[in-house]
């Protein structure tokens, strides 16, 4: 459920997506709450001016929370965000350990509003394939452990 203190704090992220737009980047922000509403860190999408495809607001703040935040704390955090977030930033997220997400724009929403932000085809993938050679390593890391 979705309360005041989270509009209030969807409404920061969209403040901080238009000022990306005003700096000359792609209009997407974020920012990470703790568990009393504190703003704890906030970005805006750079992939343009970083030439980096995975300077995404999100990516930024799920990377900032895996190395500031013990899981504990990271559990407790919200992150707030003018769109939902993407695949590659829902599994930063996930293994972040962010606690919450919540977001202002579906996906839909976003297409809707810029077709060419779901033009992105679907990449063949194949496998599994050399299992025996490939959990060599995998095992060798984990029984390390």
């Amino acid at each position: 459920m979705i309360t005041e203190a989270d509009e209030a704090l969807l409404r920061r992220a969209i403040a901080i997506a238009a000022r990306a737009v005003v700096l000359g980047d792609a209009p997407y922000g974020s920012l990470l709450a703790g568990p009393d509403g504190g703003v704890l860190a906030e970005a805006h999408n750079t992939v343009r001016r970083d030439d980096d495809i995975t300077a995404h607001p999100e990516l930024k703040l799920a990377r900032w929370a895996a190395r500031e935040l013990d899981p504990d704390a990271a559990a407790r955090t919200t992150m707030y965000t003018s769109c939902r977030p993407c695949g590659m930033c829902g599994g930063g997220i996930v293994r972040s350990g962010i606690g919450r997400v919540v977001y202002a724009l579906s996906t839909e929403q976003l297409v809707a509003l810029n077709p060419e932000s779901g033009a992105w085809p679907v990449v063949a993938q194949e496998g599994p394939a050399l299992y025996e050679e490939a959990r060599t390593p995998v095992e060798a890391y984990y029984r390390s452990r």
